[in-house]
């Protein structure tokens, strides 16, 4: 073909052959990957196609709901499904081929199959729980002891939530006055950023973990597509492996979420969680209350029973003892009749022994004082003697000094032609305490001078 065409009227003959050959509308599943509303009321979505078990994308087309048709299929779907469309869902559509020679190839939706939508999110919920039971991770979290009082509590929530506040409310104002610690770890709890903000919450939680009883999740009611987030691998991964019981309080009735089923426990509302962890407290005092009731009931028994064998025993030992005061009486009375006996004996013996001791030590005495007046005399003798001797010697050791102290005698050593310096009455032996100009007296055998060191 020598035929030449501008660019426009290839456009609209690939248009007119589009619309001739697929003249008609398609149901079309795919994955939305983007998908904006724009002030027209228009929504543009973008879809693809992935292998299975793929992150490739295998096909990529622009789509588009009209404002006419979009206001219905936003509203149909959601009720249906609980979901708002949204990156990353499966949707089957009803679709018609558009062709511009500007934009170039679209699909105009105009029909959307939410069963189709509903049975892909039960589908990957039931694929996310089906690995981990095969990871044997599933139960995990459910097989941790509670704990017997949960007082210490940590909560994952926005502190703005109406259901943080409701929890908070159920949870100071309990009816039995029980006093609970908590901790708020603040995370958001719907978005893209789920996953992140809840992961990262249980990790500041596990660095303290020693403070705390349990771990809640909790948010008030919403959407499903706003819970539809709790549907995470990597949210139920961390959860099982969690050394602390989770509950959860995420706030539907409907369908559980992934995190819901593989938490410790899931509850409706943070309100149920609330009242389920006072409801916890009550049964540990009525506990605690029917052991201590118990504990007294057996004391009261055991006393009662030892009461009763005390005055049985009591019976028994009444004649027995009377029996053994007999038998002491007797022995008693046998044992003081054989000392009387025995006394008199050595009464009448003891009157013998002083007329033999006297004459022994009459003569004793005699004996030992005529022997003291020898040694006496003796000892008196010899220390005359050896006090003559000590004077004598002494006296010469005396006299010995006396010379000595004569020779010494400054007078003397002065007669003797030696001199005598000094300093400020300090007596100078060395030279070398001097220097110049000082001022020195030196004393002669008739006289003193004094001098100044040059």
């Amino acid at each position: 073909m020598n035929e030449m065409l501008t660019l426009s009227e290839l456009q609209l003959l690939i248009r007119d052959s589009l619309y001739l050959s697929l003249p008609d509308m398609y149901w079309v599943k795919a994955e939305i990957t983007e998908i904006r509303e724009n002030y027209n009321g228009h929504c543009y979505l973008e879809l693809v196609e992935k292998n299975s078990g793929d992150t490739n994308v295998k096909a990529r087309v622009r789509a588009v709901i009209w404002n006419n048709r979009y206001r219905f299929i936003k509203t149909y779907f959601e009720n249906s499904a609980g979901e708002s469309l949204k990156a990353g869902m499966k949707i089957l559509v009803k679709v018609r081929i558009e062709y511009h020679e500007i934009y170039g190839l679209s699909l105009a939706i105009n029909d959307i199959d939410p069963a189709f939508t509903i049975g892909e999110m039960a589908m990957k919920r039931q694929q996310i729980l089906k690995k981990l039971e095969d990871e044997g991770v599933l139960n995990m979290n459910k097989e941790i002891e509670f704990p017997f009082i949960p007082q210490r509590i940590a909560i994952i929530s926005s502190r703005s939530a109406a259901g943080y506040t409701d929890f908070m409310k159920h949870l100071s104002g309990n009816s039995n006055g029980y006093v609970f610690y908590s901790s708020l770890f603040e995370a958001p709890l719907q978005g893209s950023d789920t996953e992140r903000g809840i992961i990262s919450a249980l990790e500041r939680i596990a660095g303290h973990i020693e403070n705390f009883d349990v771990v809640v999740i909790i948010r008030g009611g919403g959407s499903q597509t706003d819970l539809s987030w709790f549907d995470n691998y990597n949210i139920a991964y961390f959860i099982t492996q969690f050394p602390v019981p989770v509950i959860t309080g995420i706030g539907h009735e409907k369908d559980l979420s992934v995190t819901d089923i593989v938490a410790h426990r899931s509850l409706k509302t943070p309100t149920a969680v609330a009242d389920f962890l006072v409801e916890c407290m009550l049964n540990a005092e009525n506990y605690i209350i029917e052991i201590s009731n118990e504990l007294t009931d057996r004391s009261l028994k055991i006393i009662e029973q030892t009461k009763e064998w005390m005055i049985s025993a009591k019976m028994k030992l009444i004649p027995l003892a009377r029996i053994m005061i007999s038998g002491f009486r007797e022995e008693l009375s046998s044992t003081l009749v054989n000392m009387i006996s025995t006394g008199k004996e050595y009464v009448h013996r003891a009157k013998l022994i002083p007329e033999s001791q006297k004459g022994r030590l009459s003569s004793g005495m005699r004996s030992i004082i005529n022997n003291s007046g020898s040694l006496i005399s003796g000892f008196s003798q010899s220390t005359v003697k050896n006090s003559k001797n000590f004077i004598l010697s002494r006296g010469k050791t005396l006299a010995g000094y006396e010379n000595s102290l004569k020779i010494l005698d400054p007078v003397n050593v002065l007669n003797r032609g030696y001199t005598i310096t000094s300093m400020k009455g300090k007596i100078i032996k060395d030279s070398v305490e001097l220097k110049e100009d000082d001022q020195i007296e030196t004393r002669f055998r008739d006289g003193t001078i004094k001098s100044r060191v040059v």
